[in-house]
């Protein structure tokens, strides 16, 4: 997953997100380390949904 990639291009800090999309900081970090690299699909709906990107870009 490029996550973190996604993430910086759009100049979104990792606090931000967490906020816009309702999850932990911690939970994005896991997943952008790859410590967690099978999140649940309601985590990605939420993680496309507040970078403004589909599913599949997200997965690229």
């Amino acid at each position: 997953m490029n996550l973190k990639r996604i993430r910086k291009s759009k100049g979104i800090s990792r606090y931000k997100l967490a906020k816009l999309s309702g999850l932990n900081e911690s939970t994005l970090q896991n997943i952008e380390n790859s410590n967690d690299p099978n999140p649940t699909f309601k985590v990605m709906c939420k993680l496309a949904d507040a970078l403004g990107i589909t599913l599949d870009d997200l997965r690229r």
